[in-house]
């Protein structure tokens, strides 16, 4: 059921991201980034991208409830290759062969990752002194790439800047909503008298605004990709330290699960790159 609900939450979250690109690009926004998703709320493309995201994270929350982070996690990377249709519908993207390959080879990677690794066991919660030290160490590692951010006048880099902290804070969220889905087993009241909401609802603010920020570059290829990319690593490492969820450890399984998403993460930014191209030619026969 897991598996399930990860591969739909990743089609939605794919529609999202195409929708907020759309609105994003179709329309620049002006002003800091502190009000750019007050600006963004105006748009109605932009808010059916958000619809869509809030209806992949219902079946993402679902999942983390009922299963594993190291599971649910790599399987959102699904919504690069679901992008691709999506875009040809309502962006005008192109899909050749190589996309498709590089989609096959995500699909491949995933589906061999889960079965060598083998996920499993962990903990629904932990100590919250080992939540600190995860908060701790994520801003260390935030603070100075938001500082390098703003100054980088390279899009691309910019992009990838700003992807990177979205995908870490994608996949801190991850670990926090599992930690709300199981709170759910010892009540509804239980959820809401914790920390751990408040925290999700505050690190989700922030992982959209940098989402948004990334995408806003116009630089969607290094948007998009670290932001896949950052995202299942960054939850692996929490699963596996924070939450103790464990992988088969034997040296061929460990080299055959770093081979497997090796191809996963090669797929991702060849889709990624591929993404961008429809609007590099736009911006060209424009000018």
């Amino acid at each position: 059921m897991d598996i399930a609900l990860a591969v739909v939450a990743a089609l939605f979250f794919a529609l999202g991201t195409v929708l907020q690109q759309k609105a994003g690009l179709d329309e620049p926004p002006e002003g800091s980034s502190a009000g750019l998703l007050v600006q963004m709320a105006r748009r109605p493309m932009w808010l059916a991208g958000i619809g869509a995201d809030a209806l992949g994270f219902a079946a993402q929350f679902v999942a983390l409830a009922v299963g594993r982070v190291a599971v649910v996690q790599p399987l959102l990377v699904l919504s690069v290759v679901f992008a691709l249709p999506l875009g040809a519908r309502l962006t005008n993207q192109r899909i050749t062969r190589l996309d498709v390959g590089a989609a096959l080879v995500v699909t491949v990677g995933l589906v061999a990752f889960l079965a060598i690794a083998d996920p499993h066991g962990g903990r629904d919660d932990a100590p919250l002194g080992d939540w600190i030290v995860t908060g701790v160490v994520c801003a260390a590692i935030l603070a100075p790439l938001i500082v390098a951010s703003r100054r980088m006048r390279g899009a691309a880099a910019r992009a990838a800047t700003l992807g990177t902290c979205t995908g870490i804070l994608f996949g801190l969220s991850a670990a926090l909503t599992s930690v709300v889905g199981h709170r759910f087993d010892d009540g509804i009241l239980d959820v809401f008298t914790s920390w751990p909401l408040y925290a999700l609802l505050v690190v989700g603010y922030a992982s959209m605004t940098f989402s948004q920020l990334s995408l806003q570059t116009g630089a969607l290829a290094p948007a998009v990709a670290t932001q896949m990319t950052l995202d299942p690593i960054t939850s692996l490492v929490l699963a596996v330290t924070i939450l103790q969820e464990s992988l088969d450890s034997s040296a061929p399984d460990v080299v055959a699960t770093v081979v497997a998403l090796g191809l996963v993460l090669a797929g991702v930014a060849v889709l990624a790159r591929r993404q961008e191209e429809p609007e590099a030619q736009a911006s060209a026969s424009a000018t």
